[in-house]
């Protein structure tokens, strides 16, 4: 199966003022519910705004997303699939 790409915005209060240990500890549990879930996700990467993350995974579905989001005690505030990419090479012919 294609495991697809999606953007999690999750509403997080104060996330952008959270020392290195809390980002850390954030993180070592987002990893050990995706250890429990297997294969079907996997967290690429996120950027953390003042109060909001915004999260880069593939998934096979968004109902997998929302359990991670329920186990972990992330919120999953909204979840939009990305359906293309584009960047400056796209100019390009």
């Amino acid at each position: 199966m294609t495991l697809r790409k999606f953007i999690i915005e999750r509403d997080i209060p104060k996330v952008g003022t959270f020392e290195r240990d809390q980002l850390r500890g954030a993180a070592a549990k987002s990893n050990e519910v995706l250890a429990q879930l297997g294969t079907d996700i996997q967290w690429i990467e996120s950027f953390v705004a003042a109060d909001k993350t915004f999260c880069v995974y593939l998934a096979k579905d968004e109902a997998i997303i929302r359990k991670h989001a329920e186990i972990s005690g992330f919120p999953a505030t909204k979840i939009t699939e990305v359906r293309k990419m584009i960047d400056p090479t796209t100019a390009a012919d």
